[in-house]
């Protein structure tokens, strides 16, 4: 079966789990606690060099990690993927953007807030506005759309709920982008979701 090991505070295991949950895909859900250093024992970096959650291993005990392959991997095949070559590609752009462009600014934000306790108005400018840009961009996208891509949830909408949906605790009001706030809440009923937010 497969094993996930994952922190209940990431987006990033979070969304293997939603993937998987979606998919009716059975697992074990292994908690790793990376504010107490559990991904950097010996035990963790024998099985992912990287020290990093989410990895998973598969049940012929081979491992997987990073949030998006390992995503990508167990939806291979399903409706969660476009058949359409076009629009499989454009999932693509938004599961590479949302690491290159949301992540790095949006879940970080949250991170520094919410478990570091520092105040939003201390957060370093740039991450704050890279933050505010990535959601404008996500509200332009979902302007008149029910999904990133085509007529069909799919990975990317997988991929960018989990920390857009979290937003707040970073400083960044959903409010102001009520294209993503509308989109968020389709997601939320769409998904297996039941982390609070």
């Amino acid at each position: 079966m497969l094993t996930i090991y994952g922190d209940r505070i990431s987006g990033n295991c979070l969304k293997v789990k939603w993937t998987a949950e979606t998919l009716a895909i059975p697992y074990i859900w292994q908690d790793v606690d990376v504010t107490k250093g559990e991904s950097r024992t010996a035990t963790f970096l024998a099985m992912n060099p990287a020290g990093q959650v989410p990895t998973v291993v598969l049940d012929d005990g081979r491992t997987l990690a990073q949030s998006n392959a390992i995503i990508l991997h167990l939806a291979e095949g399903s409706r969660l993927i476009p058949a359409d070559a076009y629009d499989r590609a454009r999932m693509f752009e938004w599961l590479f953007w949302e690491q290159y462009s949301h992540e790095p600014y949006v879940a970080v934000a949250r991170f520094h807030v919410r478990y570091l306790g520092r105040a939003v108005a201390d957060l370093e400018p740039r991450i704050v506005e890279r933050g505010a840009a990535a959601l404008a961009r996500m509200d332009a996208a979902l302007n008149g759309r029910k999904f990133l891509v085509g007529e069909a949830l799919t990975l990317a909408d997988i991929a960018l709920v989990a920390y857009t949906r979290m937003a707040a605790d970073g400083g960044f009001a959903l409010s102001d982008y009520p294209a993503v706030e509308a989109w968020v809440a389709r997601m939320e009923a769409a998904l297996p979701i039941k982390e609070p937010r």
